[in-house]
């Protein structure tokens, strides 16, 4: 599935539904969120559509995830791959993309610290 059959919002509500943190500031839920998406219509639609179908409650200023353990597997749900890529979340040139591997389709590439930041592990 390429950059193109891939729903925003899918992919966005899915990575809510995998956070590992029992909590995160709307802002740091948004940090996660922008790598799916820039567009703030979009990522406030993700929000929304998340709320709705109870994948997550936002009240506050926090978003808590109310899927416990469902967290991604970096053995199971990450793909590692060797080539010239720019990391979805800093920009930066990469050679290893790491790409996490959703029902809604593929978020990445990012580099090694980053896929950490985006899944919660840093």
């Amino acid at each position: 599935m390429d950059d193109a059959d891939r729903d925003p919002v899918e992919l966005g509500v899915e990575l809510l539904a995998h956070l590992e943190h029992e909590e995160l500031s709307v802002a740091e839920a948004m940090d996660r969120i922008e790598t799916v998406t820039t567009n703030p219509g979009l990522q406030r639609e993700i929000l929304d559509t998340a709320a709705m179908r109870g994948v997550i409650d936002r009240e506050e200023g926090l978003v808590r995830p109310r899927t416990r353990g469902t967290y991604v597997s970096f053995e199971g749900d990450v793909v590692v791959r060797e080539g010239d890529f720019s990391c979805e979340r800093c920009g930066a040139s990469i050679s290893t993309g790491h790409f996490v591997q959703f029902d809604g389709g593929e978020l990445g590439p990012f580099g090694s610290t980053c896929i950490r930041k985006v899944l919660g592990r840093e």
